[in-house]
């Protein structure tokens, strides 16, 4: 029995979004709930489980494609967990090698599509076309060591770096070729300049993040201003303490912990700027929601410390260590990045002096 795999509703308002990594390939056995493709929205990456234990028997948007939430994406043949018999049958190294393999692999926000194998050679996986991609290698250069000669990601390595380094005989020809003379500096024409362009199609996330930063230059109230403070008694705490803090809380002491207590102290103080403008009120809040920008993998998210002005110096550390690992790999869940009174940046990790 076929069943359908469609996009999930992801967030509040998201229509749309972008088909990210298939985990699983045609042919693939899955397992309940087992990932099966990533869905990237503006706000955050999803992922896709299997609503049931079956092979992925076809997959209708590849990764970089749009698709609107509800439509079918690919195909699961169910399968009962009472069959014996595996859902597939191993291909023979002869049919492997005649195969292609349609490899809609990200490099960035690049698509690249339809990677052909080199003769001789079996389908290239997802992770060598990503090197080779990068590379500007081509794929029919490469000899896969793979079961079924599959083009594996240490052969698209190898290829790479004897692809970087010059051969003997090409060094040999370049010092055999006779020089001009430099007779003083040679003014170049503008035909000889390189200027080629290149478009880059852009995440959902991305897309939102530049949407967003130009609304808040026509909708915000912008104000730019620079505060010198001592922090001469929170580094020498910080240093007294921190190896006592990592043995008793099993987390660093950083100085965000400080900036979240501090924003909160001064919130309370100045409660206007823990506020928000709904026409005809001004809404004072009660509580601090703080947000903490996070370099993610794709892009920069803001998740939440809800009710910051009730949590400890730990487990504001805690919560920024969890947001921190699970950034990185597009984990943090939309709610988690949503609401917020209040956000801190630290561009300090960067090396910025000043920012804004």
């Amino acid at each position: 029995m076929a069943i359908e795999l469609k996009v999930p509703e992801v967030g509040e308002s998201i229509t749309e979004v972008m088909i990210g990594v298939w985990k699983k390939n045609v042919g693939d056995s899955v397992s309940t709930d087992e990932t099966v493709v990533e869905i990237e929205s503006d706000k955050a990456t999803v992922e896709l489980p299997s609503p049931s234990d079956g092979v992925v028997s076809s997959i209708l948007k590849q990764a970089g494609e749009q698709a609107v939430v509800g439509e079918v994406i690919g195909y699961l043949e169910a399968v009962s967990s009472s069959q014996s018999t595996p859902a597939t049958t191993p291909e023979s190294p002869a049919s492997l090698q005649a195969q292609s393999v349609d490899v809609r692999h990200r490099v960035g926000s690049t698509v690249i599509g339809s990677v052909q194998p080199a003769s001789g050679a079996g389908p290239v996986m997802p992770a060598a076309a990503r090197v080779l991609g990068e590379a500007g290698v081509s794929p029919g250069a490469v000899s896969g060591s793979g079961p079924g000669q599959r083009v594996t990601k240490a052969d698209a390595t190898s290829a790479v770096s004897a692809s970087s380094s010059p051969t003997a005989s090409t060094i040999a020809s370049v010092k055999s070729e006779p020089q001009p003379a430099m007779t003083g500096t040679t003014a170049i024409s503008s035909s000889e300049m390189s200027r080629s362009e290149r478009q880059v199609l852009m995440s959902p996330m991305r897309r939102r993040i530049a949407e967003r930063l130009v609304e808040a230059q026509h909708q915000a109230a912008l104000l730019t201003t620079f505060n010198e403070v001592d922090m001469t008694s929170v580094m020498e705490l910080r240093k007294k303490f921190k190896d006592n803090f990592v043995d008793r809380h099993g987390v660093k002491l950083g100085f965000m912990s400080f900036f979240v207590r501090a924003a909160v102290e001064a919130l309370n103080v100045v409660p206007q700027v823990n506020a928000e403008f709904r026409d005809p009120h001004i809404v004072y809040r009660d509580f601090c929601d703080i947000g903490i920008a996070v370099g993610g993998g794709k892009g920069l998210v803001v998740p939440i410390l809800r009710n910051a002005e009730q949590m400890n110096f730990a487990q504001i550390e805690q919560s920024i260590g969890d947001f921190a690992r699970r950034a990185a790999d597009n984990k943090v869940k939309l709610e988690e990045l949503q609401g917020g009174t209040f956000t801190i940046s630290n561009g300090g990790v960067y090396g910025s002096m000043l920012s804004t």
